[in-house]
């Protein structure tokens, strides 16, 4: 009978499985008998700390998911507070150290987080505290025993004695070590997130350290926000320290006192879409610094990603235009003016443009496409430009295309046509005499004019050359309530649903004016108000995004949508949808057809022969329009434009104001410009998206 395994085979293997456990006693013993000593010694002294995981913050992107806002990894640098204050290390030397480091970090070029609200340089003073600094300051005095009302030289003084900082030092460098020394030694009495001693510092600042030799830091990789655009800076806006009523909030949400969060524009508006969930990571090292392991404890969640309504190409194709006819107009103005002062015709001086603003929005959606303003200014370098963007007079930091409240001229009489032919007060044939002068209250004292002598003109016509006597005669027979009425239906002075900060503006009214002018003879109503509300003027006082997406509804045939900017949100990862916008109208005018027939043959006029027909000869493509043009004092006028196009299918509406820009006119060659980029960048598409549709 064969034998199922032979001799030599069983030999061999009797070996190898001697050969194993050799090796195996082998290793044992010198893990346990030769080495025993040296790892018991280790774990002994092995340090496990706990340490705080930044997670990256969401990016913004626009609508077509081109990158705006996103994250860089920095290098910052943390007092390694164990090695800097080691035993046997004195005061005077650890002081030293600091100083040392300091100089170092701005040799470089590179500063140091200075936590100490307290002035650079005597005298000693408290400045401006966030809640968190407040917190921190709050907690030192009272473990150092002082009044919680303490001055700041009382509190220079006992930092002064506390870290045994030698009277050798000058102010400002005994300032520079008592605020790291403050920053390392109140952390040990509110239990918060590491020192961060140095921001984003550069690899010389790192590698000037590590040649020094100088111990008590370490680098630490973190995120910084990197804007991949200069566009829009007012729309995205920045983030910062929380304020004490941002902390009453974001505690509740588990926010750290020392977080940074979204402090204007869309990084507010969305920050806890785009605010990640912070992590926390085991570091175990030996007892002389070496790290020897690291694990998360709690893994960070990045925030989500966010998509805008913008187009920041046309973003900045709006801002290019806007900021070029400004400064272009003003410079003009400035020759004219020089030439009226040298021959004494001080009389027709103009003042300059002092701002404006374009916003044009998705006539289907109200979804905003660019929402642009000037004066502007950088989101890269705003907070080293901030004391002086603050003081700057003519207000870059203000948003003039949701903060600018201005009444909106000859724009808002479509408005008015439209109330009197949906009522039923004025039939689409009928006609008005113009004969210049609105003379029906001439014997109580006023008697309004027109731009010209029309003679017989109806609403279509009046709309396109701009007929104050035929909207005077309409308002007088529709009066105010009527006029508010579709007013407040095409979303004038009321809310657009944007999720900034916008004025809601107001539109002229019996009720707001009694507000305005309580306990005068002025409170009172009068018909002269209510035909320069007819023109837009009296105490209306709107915004630009008000503006646009009115054009909207006269566009689209009477639907106010509601005008979000976040169009969609993804997780972090992009793998899994968060949000979709959905169109949302707020207003409805049912009107028939040939009522927004005579409404849009009479904006399509105002290009074609009308108030804008010599801005618009030879324009390639089909517009609908309307000037406006409001007078702010005797020597100013504000300047306004609407339009949507193309004429035959809406799809974008646009509006302009341009603060004393002095004929509405003139405002319609910045809309011309974010016009070529529309259809320039529709045509580009063609091959592959429907014709006269926007990209979605």
């Amino acid at each position: 009978m064969r034998k199922l395994i032979s001799s030599g085979r069983l030999l061999t293997l009797t070996f190898i499985m001697i050969a194993v456990l050799v090796i195996f006693f082998a290793t044992l013993y010198k893990l346990q008998i030769v080495d025993g000593n040296m790892y018991y010694e280790q774990s002994v002294h092995s340090i496990v700390s706990e340490e705080d995981v930044v997670a990256a913050r969401g990016n913004i992107m626009d609508r077509y998911g081109r990158l705006l806002v996103s994250n860089r990894n920095c290098n910052n640098l943390l007092i390694d507070d164990a090695e800097l204050m080691m035993s046997g290390r004195s005061d005077d030397e650890m002081n030293e150290i600091i100083l040392q480091m300091c100089n170092l970090i701005t040799a470089n070029g590179d500063s140091f987080n200075d936590e100490l609200p307290i002035s650079a340089d005597p005298p000693w003073e408290f400045e401006d505290m966030s809640i968190w600094q407040s917190t921190l300051l709050n907690a030192w005095l009272e473990r150092n025993e002082l009044p919680g009302d303490a001055s700041a030289v009382e509190v220079m003084a006992m930092m002064r004695t506390r870290y045994k900082i030698d009277g050798n030092y000058n102010a400002h460098d005994m300032r520079i070590i008592a605020a790291v020394r403050y920053a390392v030694n109140v952390r040990y009495i509110v239990p918060t997130a590491d020192y961060v001693f140095a921001q984003d510092v550069s690899i010389n600042t790192i590698t000037s350290l590590m040649e020094a030799d100088l111990p008590g830091f370490e680098v630490q990789v973190s995120y910084l926000r990197e804007y991949n655009t200069s566009y829009a800076p007012h729309i995205l806006g920045y983030t910062g320290a929380m304020s004490s009523e941002q902390y009453k909030k974001y505690s509740e949400l588990g926010y750290p006192m020392n977080a940074t969060v979204g402090q204007a524009g869309v990084e507010a508006a969305f920050e806890e879409l785009l605010h990640g969930t912070d992590g926390k990571m085991l570091v175990t090292s030996t007892s002389d610094g070496i790290i020897t392991g690291t694990s998360y404890s709690e893994v960070p969640q990045p925030g989500n990603n966010i998509y805008l309504t913008l187009d920041i190409e046309m973003q900045g194709a709006a801002e290019a235009a806007l900021a070029s006819y400004i400064e272009s107009a003003n410079t003009a103005t400035t020759e004219r003016n020089e030439m009226y002062i040298s021959r004494g015709q001080r009389d027709k001086v103009q003042n300059l443009i002092s701002g404006g603003a374009v916003v044009a929005i998705d006539v289907h959606s109200g979804e905003p496409l660019c929402i642009a303003s000037y004066p502007t200014f950088s989101l890269e370098t705003f907070w080293d430009d901030y004391a002086e963007l603050n003081e700057d007079e003519s207000n870059p930091l203000m948003n003039r295309a949701l903060q600018g409240m201005y009444s909106p001229g000859s724009t808002f009489k479509p408005c008015v046509a439209t109330a009197a032919l949906v009522e039923k007060q004025l039939g689409g044939e009928e006609t008005f005499v113009c004969t210049g002068v609105f003379d029906k209250y001439r014997d109580a004292g006023y008697a309004p004019r027109c731009t010209s002598t029309h003679g017989p003109i109806s609403v279509s016509e009046a709309i396109s050359l701009s007929c104050n006597f035929f909207f005077f005669s309409v308002g007088d027979r529709i009066q105010i309530d009527t006029i508010d009425k579709y007013a407040k239906l095409f979303g004038l002075g009321e809310p657009t649903g944007i999720e900034l900060y916008e004025e809601t503006g107001h539109v002229a009214s019996k009720e707001y004016k009694a507000e305005l002018w309580a306990g005068t003879r002025d409170a009172s109503w009068y018909s002269a108000d209510t035909l320069l509300a007819s023109i837009g003027q009296s105490v209306t006082g709107i915004t630009t995004l008000q503006l646009a997406r009115y054009t909207a509804a006269l566009a689209n045939s009477g639907t106010t949508y509601s005008c979000s900017i976040l169009k969609s949100a993804s997780s972090y990862d992009y793998s899994e949808s968060v949000y979709e916008r959905e169109p949302e109208a707020m207003y409805t005018i049912e009107g028939d057809k040939y009522i927004w027939d005579l409404i849009h043959q009479g904006m399509r006029g105002v290009v074609t022969h009308g108030t804008a027909f010599s801005q618009f000869a030879g324009f390639p493509y089909e517009v609908a329009a309307k000037t406006g043009t409001t007078e702010t004092n005797g020597s100013t006028a504000d300047a306004f434009f609407i339009c949507y196009a193309p004429y035959e299918d809406p799809q974008i509406a646009i509006a302009v104001a341009l603060e004393n820009g002095y004929a509405g006119a003139r405002a319609s060659l910045i809309a011309q410009d974010v016009l070529r980029y529309y259809f320039e960048f529709r045509e580009s598409t063609q091959s592959t998206e429907k014709e006269l549709t926007l990209l979605h």
